[in-house]
């Protein structure tokens, strides 16, 4: 994955990522045109296909909705850098299929517009802006399997049809 970097700082919770006036969007697209609003408001009219979100630490708190991660990968970001996810938005990122890596010296060094390519099989991280490397635990197989195929539910669909 390589894109640039749209940085964000500490404790962006769900209600900032989708506002929760937009939870009734009927389809992700829709969710994607309103993803970081409240915060940026050219986010969404201006992030490219496979560009990289980074936050700070604790990305993704406060509520249990599903939305904010199928927003942001709806929105065309291939992956979130964080120093730290909380647990219900990393679990719901998994379960949509949407990579997240948890790296606190990336999301500290890495600049907003940096160009950064992502490696999640190996957890590598590149900023290719200032050649800094950076390296993420890397996701268990399993995990990665079920972002492979796309989410939970076509993971468990294939291992059952198997």
């Amino acid at each position: 994955m390589r894109g640039k970097a749209w940085k964000f700082g500490d404790h962006v919770d769900t209600d900032v990522i989708i506002p929760a006036r937009y939870l009734n969007a009927p389809e992700p697209s829709e969710l994607a045109k309103h993803c970081m609003e409240d915060i940026d408001k050219s986010f969404a009219g201006s992030v490219q296909e496979g560009d990289i979100m980074v936050g700070g630490w604790n990305f993704g708190c406060g509520s249990s909705r599903e939305h904010a991660p199928v927003s942001i990968q709806a929105s065309g970001i291939s992956c979130v850098i964080a120093a730290s996810f909380a647990r219900i938005f990393y679990r719901n990122s998994i379960n949509i299929g949407f990579p997240i890596l948890e790296c606190p010296e990336a999301s500290a060094a890495i600049a907003a517009g940096d160009i950064i390519d992502v490696d999640t099989r190996t957890g590598v991280i590149t900023d290719e802006t200032t050649g800094q490397t950076f390296q993420a635990r890397p996701f268990p197989a399993f995990i990665e399997q079920i972002i492979d195929k796309g989410g939970l539910l076509s993971y468990l669909k294939e291992k059952q049809d198997s």
